[in-house]
């Protein structure tokens, strides 16, 4: 199922909403009988045996004719998750072709290892929905770059959790676009503060729960910047996988029902070219995976 954060018009409420069908129909779930007040109520709570209860309502309603639906092109979209409850855990170099070309971008020496993952935090005030724009920071940031990434969702307190088991903690997957700001990412020695100014997480379009795309996924991914590949791979090339990360972290802190975690970013973002090929103002970007959708913002003036 795909599940969105919207607004039916500007100024009114967020309601949480389920989108159905090639039509993509936007049904309310309030509409359903489910109270959840955001996203993140709805992911800690919504079990798989819900999901298949949801499934079928929504089937012999609208064979019926019982349920009205809006199109997803009318609607306002809002981030699946506007306002994460935690910072966003994100993973670095973990395609190697992209650890390639950063160690190149940064004249450092690469010897291909890659033993353990990188891992990092990214401050999220409020996540930026499909369509909106990614915001400029011209007075501060000389070199705005775009990374499309998998996100997991996760849907239940995870700790202590067996490689084994670790997708049974995944609620579904979302697009994010892990916005950088090189120059400060490389001035600070680390990346929270150039992956963390306002407006710098496009997430979207919806939520893919997991059991549209079982097991180990190994999906198409992609960008583009006013229409030119820019990154083309699958995510079948990560070095850590899901399973591993959510081992890993949940052996030292407990992963939150909510918890989103970004899996990395392929080669072929801004800095990996020659000459580097950062965005400007104007720049149209889309991030797209297989079975998820796409992504796309414009970058602010």
């Amino acid at each position: 199922m795909r599940f969105i954060t919207y607004k039916e018009q500007e100024y009114q409420e967020e309601k949480t909403g389920v989108v159905v069908g090639s039509q993509n129909m936007v049904y309310d779930l309030k509409d359903l009988g489910y109270t959840y007040s955001s996203m993140s109520e709805l992911v800690s709570n919504m079990g798989e045996k819900d999901l298949q209860t949801l499934s079928q309502q929504i089937a012999e309603l609208t064979e019926k004719g019982a349920i009205t639906g809006v199109p997803y092109a009318e609607v306002q979209k809002c981030a699946p998750i506007p306002v994460p409850e935690q910072d966003i855990l994100c993973l670095g170099i973990n395609y190697m072709a992209h650890a390639e070309e950063s160690a190149r971008y940064k004249k450092e020496a690469f010897n291909g290892e890659r033993p353990y993952p990188v891992y990092f935090s990214k401050r999220v005030n409020r996540a930026v929905a499909d369509g909106e724009e990614i915001q400029r920071h011209g007075d501060i940031v000389e070199r705005l770059d775009y990374e499309s990434e998998l996100a997991v969702i996760i849907g239940k307190d995870a700790k202590n959790v067996s490689k084994e088991d670790a997708y049974d903690y995944v609620f579904g997957y979302t697009i994010i676009n892990d916005v950088s700001a090189r120059a400060i990412q490389t001035r600070h020695k680390q990346w929270y503060f150039g992956k963390s100014l306002d407006g710098f997480t496009p997430m979207g379009p919806w939520i893919v729960t997991k059991d549209e795309i079982p097991g180990r996924p190994e999906l198409k991914i992609c960008s583009r910047v006013n229409g030119e590949l820019r990154q083309n791979s699958n995510t079948d090339l990560l070095i850590f996988d899901i399973a591993y990360v959510i081992h890993e972290l949940s052996q030292g802190m407990t992963l939150k029902a909510g918890t989103i975690i970004s899996m990395g970013t392929p080669a072929g973002v801004g800095m990996g070219f020659d000459p580097p090929k950062f965005l400007k103002s104007g720049d149209v970007v889309e991030c797209e995976i297989e079975k998820i959708g796409t992504l796309t913002n414009v970058v602010s003036q």
